[in-house]
């Protein structure tokens, strides 16, 4: 087994399940499951241990094991099913129809001997019925609240339809786009991929635990699974000390920090070590070192897998193992192939002790008494269905879309366009008028008619005053090797061609040709991003760029958005401008006809390096300087070796200047904050969005630091000619770092350079000591 989502593919394809979910709905604000305010720690362990002191050794194994729930194969059905009657089962994920939640809780609830209500989990990446940006484009919005919003909205419909816990947020760091999971976090930087985690979090849980409306976060995947070798997804990961612990284990710290109720373990081997069987991972560093209290779960079958690595000698070895390293719940496998229900023989045989199996359900069962599942177990259906059809969450996915889109390249005021000026428009491209492909991949029960394309949203703006004409001009390849989201059926569809691509190359030539200006949609579908979707290449995929070449050969003005989740080489094409509007969700189309005329000014920041050439990566801004620092951009011959676009670039309609850079104290001993603020002044004519951002680099210490390292960042909106003064605070754990000499966390006395403005080629620059 490799992913949860080879499980999931039957799922999919369940007419029940669909048909189901679709008669249902979200709400946003009142899943009402919670108490007014959480119990105490002492009360909510002791009813836990009330509980565990009725348990068997069955009971507890089936408390901590998670089983998938597939309507389309009767047999594993029936046998989930059994498991749960017989009180063995603590949590099915893949179940999100309302209806079928309540008839599988009664079932836990009524029939079985303690009466303890099951936990439902389910993957809410970036939304569940209304579907947002997708992570990554979040990230690039450089605004913690926009995700905090963005996973309110999908706490508050995961938990009106009877969901208690979502596999997400993905706080992976991803320093190689060829990666397609890149599209399910935040990009390269800890510092930003730590404010993006905990806001997620705090969207997603609210206040405490057993907010109303909310879900528990669940921060995947522990840890370092972004560093797979080459990219390619469950692929091993080797990675120093240094990195894990200043870049990797980042965001998981700062997920922890903001209260996340479960962590998920990962696949893949750390260092030759499967991170499920990890007890340093999963017992010293998340416990003992940051005192996590909730939950760990393994990623799909990654307990019975560690057998699978060549690190457990058998399925019962491996149930010992990662509960020994610190698992509290296994995803198990579906068709019978469960680590943990070997639990109860490794205890008679005293492989485990009592007092290990007693803390993993005691995790598990002290997340449910949160939950308020034992006073509120079942869904009520028609709020249900109010929830789900909140029109205000659909505005929230549309302001994250736009709010998320980054201006590349705007040669000569490109855009906006003007409404008044324009006679006609060519929309081209095989990602136009895809709703599929709009919102993403990791959506379950996508409505194709919620979804507003960029086709879409443009006719929408422009009504019947100016024409609009399309072409798909390509079709989009394939895949070679069969995605685990898949099914045969599908597969062997995608193969099929929706144009004859020569002819259609020439029809959108000729509709460019024809119009006052041309707007093409390309990428990459969603089914070639995400999890088992890594690439080897970052060319636009099939014949787009022969029809980029083509049509910009036209002469005409011509706009490209990007749909994709991972920076795209052009070969070196030069249209008009170029915006890179991810994949963004529900309303996206919507969103994006904002953008081009000009209702809204595009705001995004790169969260990520974009190279030139794939043979760049990985490509981090935040490098040592190494040896010839001064030749570092001539490490290739045939080439610059810096980025095409910097880390944390992104244009606008208007423009800004930084000025006035102070640091309130130029010395600082070891342990003090030093406060630093700019001024940002809109120098343009429109109002429109900039993100201050601060660096740092410090000169010398115990070990090599980065030339640049984000410490702060601030989006600000300003009027025409308007200034504002942003206020920064480097903390003594912005100055800290994990140095290998000393195998500990050290602050330096050191010099310290700081830069702020627009990217991470920030020229605004001032200095301080650190002193003994």
């Amino acid at each position: 087994m490799t992913s949860k989502s080879k499980f999931r593919r039957k799922a999919l394809t369940g007419a029940a399940l669909a048909a189901t979910l679709a008669a249902s709905g979200p709400a946003m604000a009142q899943g009402k499951a919670a108490a007014s305010a959480p119990p105490s720690e002492e009360a909510v362990r002791a009813r836990a241990d009330a509980l565990i002191a009725q348990m068997t050794p069955e009971e507890k194994a089936g408390q901590i094991t998670q089983y998938f729930d597939f309507t389309d194969s009767p047999d594993e059905a029936r046998r989930v099913t059994d498991e749960m009657a017989a009180g063995r089962a603590g949590s099915l994920l893949f179940v999100h129809d309302p209806a079928e939640l309540n008839r599988l809780q009664h079932i836990a609830v009524e029939k079985t001997r303690l009466k303890i209500p099951l936990l439902f989990g389910f993957d809410v990446i970036h939304g569940l019925r209304t579907i947002m940006p997708v992570p990554i484009a979040v990230a690039a919005s450089w605004d913690p609240q926009v995700a905090e919003d963005g996973q309110a909205v999908a706490a508050a419909e995961a938990r009106a339809a009877g969901l208690h816990w979502a596999f997400a947020p993905m706080v992976d760091i991803a320093r190689d786009p060829r990666w397609g999971r890149i599209v399910e976090g935040a990009g390269e930087d800890p510092y930003l991929g730590s404010a993006m985690a905990a806001a997620q979090v705090r969207g997603f849980q609210g206040a405490y635990i057993g907010s109303a409306g909310r879900i528990i976060a669940g921060p995947k995947h522990f840890a370092g699974y972004g560093a797979s070798i080459g990219g390619r997804d469950y692929d091993e990961v080797n990675l120093s000390d240094s990195e894990l612990w200043n870049v990797y284990l980042k965001p998981f710290k700062a997920a922890v920090d903001a209260g996340a109720g479960n962590i998920m373990s990962a696949y893949m081997g750390v260092n030759g070590v499967p991170a499920t069987g990890n007890r340093w991972l999963l017992t010293d560093v998340l416990r003992k070192t940051w005192g996590f209290k909730g939950f760990v779960v393994t990623d799909a079958g990654a307990a019975f897998d560690l057998k699978t690595h060549g690190f457990a000698a058998s399925t019962e070895d491996a149930g010992v193992r990662a509960l020994s390293a610190g698992v509290d719940m296994e995803m198990a496998p579906p068709f019978g192939q469960s680590a943990f229900r070997t639990l109860p023989q490794s205890l008679a045989a005293g492989r485990i002790t009592a007092a290990q199996l007693d803390d993993a359900v005691r995790h598990v069962l002290e997340a449910k008494i949160r939950m308020g599942l034992f006073e509120k177990p079942y869904v009520d259906l028609k709020q249900a269905a109010r929830v789900l059809a909140d029109p205000a969450h659909r505005e929230v996915a549309r302001v994250a879309a736009e709010r998320s889109a980054v201006l590349l390249r705007n040669e000569g005021a490109a855009l906006p366009l003007s409404r008044s000026a324009l006679k006609s428009i060519a929309v081209i491209g095989p990602l136009a008028d895809s709703a599929r492909d709009t919102v993403g991949p990791w959506v379950f029960d996508q409505d194709d008619k919620e979804t507003v394309t960029v086709l879409a949203g443009i006719k929408a703006e422009l009504g019947s005053g100016v024409k609009v004409s399309y072409s798909p001009g390509v079709t989009l390849p394939a895949r070679v090797n069969k995605s685990i989201f898949q099914s045969d059926e599908e597969f062997a569809a995608g193969k099929a061609r929706n144009v004859d691509d020569t002819p259609e190359i020439a029809r959108a030539v000729a509709l460019a040709k024809d119009a006052d200006v041309a707007v093409m949609v390309l990428g990459e579908g969603q089914i070639m991003i995400g999890e088992n979707a890594s690439r080897s290449s970052l060319d636009l995929p099939g014949r787009q760029q022969e029809l980029l070449d083509a049509v910009i050969a036209t002469g005409k003005p011509v706009v490209v958005l990007l749909m994709s989740a991972r920076p795209l080489d052009l070969k070196g094409a030069r249209p008009a401008a170029l915006m890179d509007i991810w994949y963004p969700g529900t309303r996206g189309g919507t969103a994006v006809a904002n953008l081009l005329f000009g209702k809204v000014s595009p705001g995004g920041k790169l969260p990520y390096n974009w190279p030139r050439d794939i043979g760049q990566l990985p490509l981090p801004y935040a490098h040592l300087t190494t040896h010839q620092p001064k030749t570092v951009e001539e490490r290739y011959w045939n080439e610059p070796n810096t980025p095409l676009y910097p880390f944390g670039y992104g244009l606008s309609y208007s423009t800004f200047a930084f000025s006035n850079l102070r640091l309130d104290k130029t010395r600082v001993a070891r342990g003090e904050a030093v406060p630093v603020s700019v001024e940002v002044r809109n120098t343009g004519s429109r109002k429109a969005d900039e993100v201050a951002q601060l660096y740092i680099h410090q000169r010398y210490g115990t070990a090599a630091r980065p030339v640049r390292e984000l410490k702060g960042f601030e989006r600000v909106t300003l009027e025409p000619g308007q200034t504002r003064t942003v206020h920064f605070t480097l903390r003594p754990e912005d100055l800290s770092y994990w140095a290998a000499s000393t195998r500990a966390f050290v602050q330096d006395a050191s010099t310290f350079d700081v830069y702020v403005g627009d990217s991470s080629t920030a020229a605004l620059s001032a200095s301080f000591e650190v002193a003994d």
